[in-house]
């Protein structure tokens, strides 16, 4: 069954991003496009409900910071939230991640508080495996140490946790642009350079959870996957959406290799001219595969499922048997992908992931600046919801 619905699913993102023709694609496209507007329109007016102040964001009595985006993965927001949560844990301040833990599974540990929420980490060991706390919170917290990681589809709930029980005294709100029930001190919004807008639909037609106006809610935008060349156009573009907000362009940076079943860290340079297998389960996984190639990686064979896909043992080796047989001296996957797959007794060829970390090229001085007030915010803040519904009013209003 999960294996037939991740074929469903696949279908469904290759029909979307046009990878498909045909009849069958060319109906579901109508249909999909038919949504898009029931879609959109739930949106517009669940935002204009906060802007208006009838419904009001909740305010726990600490900063708050989320990390999103307008579209559906692919921006490389995980390397974004780490670098974030480790500078301004790493200057004092402590911090907790809340996360819906995105294709998790609930699991009660007996004796412990009945409360629903899921702490990953307290800062320090793990105490939940990447299925349970879902692949990108238990990255986080296993990168992460002095910063909690709490998970529930209740973030306001996560936060309140995070606050009375741990003593967070900051809260950055993973993939948070849409959630509008907490309040936050500055909105970071993610933009890939490569495909800044999707394909430009809205859901479930396209990729695009928000209209790109919507755009004017960003306190600091983001543009990843630069590479220093000129991007005056874009910047152009979303200056038409959002007048203010800082633009800090940013590219991911490999910074080693690791072994999947060894821990061991292998140099950069040892992937120079290597020949390799390439397994991954991400929302991008042509942008993963162009990185290794422009590390000097020979691809001899490449093989995506559908994103947040958990291998079984079977799946992974069938395709380490069918490396053996093309003669590749290893398997290179993403972190992200590594912390869901299984492991294996008799390993025939070496898997090895990339550690990715997020390198600021143009704008640092914002970013700095953003941490600064951060760190200098009062530790107790206490504001009303009228305040906060106000807040928001102007920034929508915008």
């Amino acid at each position: 069954m999960r294996q037939l619905l991740d074929r469903l699913e696949q279908f469904a993102v290759d029909v979307i991003l046009e990878r498909r023709v045909g009849k069958r694609a060319g109906l579901l496209r109508i249909l999909l496009r038919g949504l898009s507007f029931l879609y959109l329109a739930i949106v517009s007016l669940r935002i204009q409900l906060y802007g208006s102040n009838m419904m009001r964001p909740h305010q726990l009595g600490c900063p708050v910071v989320s990390i999103g985006n307008l579209t559906v993965g692919g921006t490389g927001k995980t390397p974004v939230v780490e670098k974030l949560a480790r500078e301004l844990s790493l200057r004092g301040r402590k911090v907790a991640i809340l996360s819906r833990g995105y294709k998790s599974t609930r699991r009660r540990i007996p004796g412990n508080d009945p409360s629903p929420v899921r702490v990953v980490s307290e800062g320090g060991a793990l105490l939940f495996d990447s299925k349970n706390a879902g692949d990108e919170p238990f990255m986080l917290a296993k990168n992460l140490r002095g910063v909690a990681v709490v998970v529930d589809k209740d973030r306001v709930e996560c936060g309140r946790h995070a606050i009375s029980q741990l003593g967070s005294d900051l809260l950055i709100l993973d993939d948070g642009l849409q959630y509008l029930r907490l309040h936050r001190r500055f909105d970071l919004v993610l933009i890939d350079r490569e495909a800044p807008f999707g394909n430009e639909y809205i859901l479930p037609r396209g990729t695009l959870r928000e209209p790109p106006h919507h755009l004017r809610r960003a306190t600091h935008i983001l543009v990843t996957k630069s590479d220093g060349s000129d991007l005056s156009e874009l910047h152009q573009r979303i200056r038409r959406y959002n007048r203010t907000a800082p633009i800090i362009e940013c590219r991911h940076r490999p910074v080693e290799l690791q072994d999947f079943s060894t821990g061991e860290q292998l140099p950069l340079a040892s992937l120079q001219g290597l020949r390799a297998g390439s397994l991954s389960a991400i929302a991008s996984p042509e942008s993963f595969e162009q990185g290794l190639r422009r590390l000097g990686v020979s691809l001899e064979l490449t093989q995506s499922f559908a994103d947040h896909h958990r291998y079984s043992k079977r799946e992974l080796d069938r395709f380490i048997k069918r490396c053996t047989r093309r003669g590749v001296s290893c398997i290179l996957t993403t972190e992200k992908d590594a912390v869901r797959m299984p492991r294996l007794l008799n390993q025939e060829i070496p898997i090895r992931y990339l550690r990715i970390e997020i390198e600021i090229i143009k704008g640092q001085e914002h970013w700095d600046r953003m941490i600064g007030q951060l760190l200098h915010h009062p530790h107790p803040v206490i504001e009303d919801s009228e305040t906060c519904g106000e807040e928001l009013r102007q920034r929508v209003a915008a």
